[in-house]
Parts: structure tokens; sequence; C-alpha cells
């Protein structure tokens, strides 16, 4: 379904931009997935509604057929990319799952502040965004997806993800729309 509206109380979910994955080779340039959310995180503040800024500092600990990257993480990969431009007023979870709800308390905060919808960009489309939009849908809340504010290193994953999974999640479209219906809404 094509993004339609966004509830008054719309909050802005940044999956992993952070320095410990930026340079993975993504199949679509990183820098206009950096750029879009950008203008979404610009859009959000100038409006007032929440930002959420996710990281993740490792992985959930049962055994997985695939070898895990790290067995520790090296220096500085946690941290979130300075093209967000971090505010005090952002919420910040760490997470150590794919999904930003999971064992944290996300849901908690956005719940406190009447959030009914969210938008979520990032990477990867097929781990953090979609587990993120999953448990945000799970939880109950509308779920909107900013296709080109996000990428993955597996084409067929993020390809998947785009064309099956999230238009059963919400609601799916460009950056550009998004800023057009807040546009409208400050109108």
């Amino acid at each position: 379904m094509p993004v339609t509206t966004l509830d008054p109380k719309t909050a802005l979910i940044v999956v992993d931009l952070q320095k410990g994955i930026i340079n993975s080779p993504f199949i679509h340039p990183v820098a206009g997935v950096i750029e879009r959310t950008c203008a979404l995180l610009d859009a959000f503040r100038q409006r007032d509604l929440p930002v959420v800024l996710v990281n993740v500092a490792g992985g959930a600990p049962g055994r997985t057929e695939q070898p895990r990257r790290y067995s520790t993480l090296p220096e500085g990969f946690s941290d979130l990319i300075p093209e967000l431009d971090r505010q005090a007023s952002d919420i910040v979870v760490t997470k150590r799952t794919w999904g930003a709800f999971a064992s944290t308390d996300l849901e908690a905060q956005l719940n406190a502040n009447g959030i009914t919808q969210v938008v979520v960009t990032g990477v990867a489309t097929g781990t953090g965004v979609e587990a993120t939009a999953r448990q945000a849908y799970e939880q109950g809340f509308n779920v909107t997806l900013a296709l080109d504010a996000m990428t993955d290193v597996r084409p067929e994953a993020h390809e998947y993800s785009l064309r099956r999974v999230f238009p059963r999640l919400g609601e799916t479209g460009s950056t550009q729309d998004i800023l057009n219906l807040l546009a409208t809404r400050s109108a």
C-alpha cells in the first residue's frame, strides 16, 4: 500500500547507521541512504516529532549455523555516524538483536510519547530494518517504510523485504513521499 497518511504522533526510527557497519559492501550506495535519512531527520526535528537512533552493540546469544562476524566488536563499531547529528531530544536505543524493540525499552518510550506510527529507515533491509518493522507492527504501531532510505549487502534479501514483506507490514514509499506528507501537515 502506498504512503497515504502520517499520524499526528509519528516517530522516525533510524536503524544501524553506525561506524562499524557503514563501510559494508551495500548493493546501493550508502551515501544516498544517509542523505535521504538526514532529510527525514531534519523534517521530523523541525516538526518536533520524535527521532529514534538505533545502534547495535552485539548479537543475540543463541547458536547459529553461520559463524559470527566478530567475537568482540572493534573500537567505535557502535558509534552513530556524525551525519545523523544526534540531538539531546533524540531517543537512542542500543540493541543486541536484529530488531530495535526486542530486549529494549523502545516500545515503552514510544508509548509514553503517544506515538501511534513509525517511519523506518537504515541498514540492513533484510535484517535490522525488517526485524524492527515487524516488531513495530506486532506491537500495534502503524508502520511506514522509506524504501529509498535503506539498503543491504544481500540483493535477494533487500528485494524480498521490499516486495514481499514490507507491503504486509505497512505502507511503503519514497523519502520524498513522506516529506510531502509532512509538508502538507504543517502547511
